[in-house]
Order: structure tokens, then sequence, then C-alpha cells
């Protein structure tokens, strides 16, 4: 076997080729769209090339064909920041945690692929670990993103059913080549589903149906044409609800709109809904198509083409899923049922016979280290459906290993 680094827009392609032929015959797989891919390794769009550093393999046979893939990577903001570091998941819940135990010198890697054998798994994994430890780090988190947390996170355990966009997806035996290796659990990450048609418990209902006639809250879904606007609520919400944790920083109006630009193309306004008090915004609840039910037919490509049949399928109304990206409410309003009335107002569209065309909602993952935001989501009916873990492995295998601290 040999170890090639990715150095030439050949093996680039290469890179991105690799995985579709290796699930070539499990149902399941979902091929990411390549522009998505590819940004992540274009340091003039991956903002964190800025600060990190980060490098490619594949992995060869005896006759020159690919049977693995990896990527290794360092964002020093985190890996070497004298601080204590934020933590936080994908529905924004963050605290203080130590730096000595959590990131220092941690490195990542992600975007391993491979077949099912161990020795080759270990070629990959030691090539991360020797360019990691060469740097000054001490271990490693995988499989990971060179980016956001809402991509290409974790290791799935469970529920090997089709991705859900931006998702991680892998067959069982990698599980089995991770933990061999001597990686370990970091944290979990659960994504939650619920029924569109499902009911709030009695008590939830009571508590949503309690806020939502008190006439100085107000519940509307947004206005596509009236985007800007949106942007803003949404800034103002999330700089009142999440700033008020040390390290984040407050979000700008230009970072805002540029945010919900980007989501123009997909967005649906009848499922995207904000609250407010005295007409003042305190809460939004964002959902969004789950349009791998689309792209599950475009291989990877999305060319004029593709754009053509996208629009179509959204015209069709082809998806029946909803993916609920974040809600959140602004401190003074929280714990008094905001949440929940949120979701029951925007089921008296949702759950109207023939007024949309979705069937369930799948949330975005929550570790479990965040045992607070697992128990909102329960109350308004979320059930665990599908399973992810953040893996560590600590280049000193006699340093004693620690998950993550559950958040206060």
């Amino acid at each position: 076997m040999q170890l090639v680094e990715v150095t030439t827009p050949a093996l680039a392609r290469e890179f991105i080729a690799f995985p579709p032929r290796l699930y070539r015959n499990d149902p399941n797989y979902i091929r990411p769209l390549d522009q998505d891919v590819e940004h992540v390794f274009d340091p003039a769009r991956n903002k964190l090339f800025r600060n990190g550093e980060l490098v490619r393999w594949l992995l060869l046979d005896a006759h020159g064909q690919t049977i693995g893939r990896v990527a290794a990577f360092v964002n020093r903001e985190t890996a070497f920041a004298p601080e204590a570091e934020l933590a936080a998941d994908s529905v924004g819940a963050e605290t203080k945690v130590s730096k000595a135990d959590l990131y220092r010198r941690i490195g990542g890697m992600g975007f391993f692929d491979c077949i099912d054998d161990q020795a080759a798994a270990n070629m990959l994994f030691d090539a991360c670990r020797e360019w990691l430890s060469a740097r000054g780090l001490e271990g490693m988190d995988g499989p990971i993103n060179f980016g956001d947390r809402d991509k290409w996170w974790g290791l799935l355990t469970e529920n090997f059913g089709p991705p859900i966009y931006g998702a991680a997806y892998n067959p069982p035996y990698y599980d089995q080549l991770f933990r061999t290796y001597g990686f370990e659990t970091f944290f979990r990450q659960v994504t939650y589903h619920r029924m569109v048609a499902g009911e709030l418990r009695p008590a939830i209902l009571a508590r949503a149906q309690r806020i939502a006639a008190d006439p100085r809250y107000s519940f509307r879904h947004m206005r596509k044409r009236e985007w800007k606007r949106y942007a803003q609520d949404f800034r103002t919400i999330y700089n009142k609800a999440w700033t008020k944790h040390e390290g984040v920083k407050a979000m700008s109006a230009e970072v805002a709109e540029k945010l919900f630009k980007s989501m123009l193309d997909i967005l649906d306004e009848r499922i995207v809904w904000f609250g407010y008090y005295d007409n003042e915004p305190v809460s939004f609840y964002i959902n969004l198509p789950e349009i791998n039910e689309i792209l599950r037919h475009f291989d990877g490509k999305l060319g004029w083409w593709q754009k053509l049949q996208f629009k179509y399928h959204q015209l069709r109304g082809t998806v029946k899923t909803l993916f609920g990206v974040v809600f959140g409410v602004v401190p003074e309003h929280q714990r008094k049922g905001v949440e929940a009335a949120m979701v029951y107002a925007s089921a008296q569209l949702i759950q109207k016979p023939g007024a949309l065309q979705y069937t369930e909602t799948v949330m975005n993952w929550i570790g479990d280290f965040n045992p607070k935001m697992m128990t909102v989501v329960e109350l308004i009916g979320g059930k665990p459906w599908r399973e992810h873990q953040t893996l560590r492995y600590l280049f000193d295998r006699t340093r004693p290993f620690e998950r993550m601290p559950i958040l206060d």
C-alpha cells in the first residue's frame, strides 16, 4: 500500500471521486455536492485557512487503485488558544471548558473513507497522527470537518439510513476501524425526529396555548419578500441570546443578511417562524426543506440542468421532510413556554390538511454534553432518531481520557 499526498488537481478530483465508488452498492448513500466538499479545501473560500493548515492523502493498493482517503487539519485558534475555549453544539449552547482537558493542542481528522481493512485504516490514521504531532498537537478529534459543525461532523453509529444534507455518512464497519486503532467517544451527537402531525404533551400544549393567547405575544412565519427585515430580527435575537456567553461575538447586520441571502434559493417562508413580544423580536424557529431528498438524484453535481431540476422538484413539493436548523429565545423569555408556543403556532399552518407537503421533522444534532437542550427538544415531541459520535485519540497513550463535560 502507498500513501499519496493530494497535491495536484487530478489527485483532488480522485479524492472526491473515491467515495461514490466505495459506496456504489449502498442504497442509502447520497453523494455530497462536489462544490460543498471543494469549498472545505479551498483557501480562498474557507476562512479557517487564515489561521489553520490542512493536508489530504489517498491510499493506493499494489495496483495503484484508491482504497482510502483522509484529511488532517489544525485550527490554531482553538488548538493553541491560551484561554478556556467555548464548546458549542450546533444549536448554540455554550459554556467554558477546561483547555487543559479538552482543547489543549488537539487537531482534527476527517473525510475518512476506507475499505474494510484495519491495516489500511491504520496507515491513514498514522499519517494524520504523525502530521499533527509534528506540528505540536497532542491528540486528534475525528471524523470531523475543517469547518463548522453543521457539516460532516462525527462518526455515524446508529440508524444508517439516507443522510440528511450535510450529515456524515459511513458504513457500520468504520466504528471498529476507529476503535481498534484507539479512538474513544468524546461526545455523542443525537439527532431528533418528530412527525409533523404529532401532538404536544398535554402539559406543554397548555403552556403553549397560554403563551399564544397572550395578546402581547405574536408568532408569524417569515415573508420572503421582506427577508432583510427578518435577517435583522434574527440578528437581534441571536445577539441577545448568544453573546451573553464569553467568547461569542455579536453578529453584524452584514453577516445576518449574508446568512439569510444564502438560504433564499431553498427557503420555504412558511416553515421559518418568529416570535414577538410587544412587537419586539424574541424568538425564532428556523426550518429548511431537507434538500437531500432532491440532491440524491444529482450525483454530486449542481450545474444549470440540476438547478432546473431542483426548481421543478420544489414546485412539485418533492421534499416531505423538514430540517430543524435552530431555534432561539432571548433570555428574558426563556423557560416560559415560548419554544412550545412557536411549535404550536407553526403547527396551525403546517398540520393543516392540504396546506403543506411536509410529513416529518428531523432536527439538528445535539451533543450529549447539553442535556438541557435535549430535554427541551423532547418536551416538544422530539425522539432520538440517529446518532453520530465525535471520537478522540490522544497521542500519549498513558494520558487519562476524559469525555466532554456536561454543560452547566
